[in-house]
């Protein structure tokens, strides 16, 4: 179980990171860039730990489908992206894919 809880902890550090990335201007402003300097370091440490009972491929696959949809949103959000139905669409297979994952794969250790 404790698999989960550090891989939730690692795609939340990386999603701050990434959106404390784009604050950062370019590493120019000091507090943003100690955010993502903390937040990756974070990421990186709990994936580690993740990393000790679920396969690599699994647990990047989750890590990056799951960061790819937080940061999507958070850019639509807070930055103004917009999204396109072929960008929704494709969110929505990447969701899909983690979900087939979690669900039918007997690759996960549960």
């Amino acid at each position: 179980m404790n698999q989960w809880l550090f891989l939730l902890i690692a795609i939340v550090s990386e999603v701050i990171a990434t959106s404390a990335l784009k604050a950062s201007d370019g590493f120019t402003q000091l507090w943003p860039s100690l955010v993502v300097v903390a937040g990756y370091a974070t990421a990186f440490f709990f994936l580690a730990l993740t990393l000790r009972t679920m396969p690599v491929g699994v647990a990047y696959a989750i890590w990056s489908g799951v960061g790819i949809v937080l940061i999507t949103l958070i850019a639509w959000r807070v930055f103004g992206q917009t999204l396109d139905v072929p960008a929704l669409i494709g969110l929505g297979l990447i969701v899909a894919g983690v979900v087939v994952l979690n669900v039918f794969s007997k690759s996960i250790v549960h």
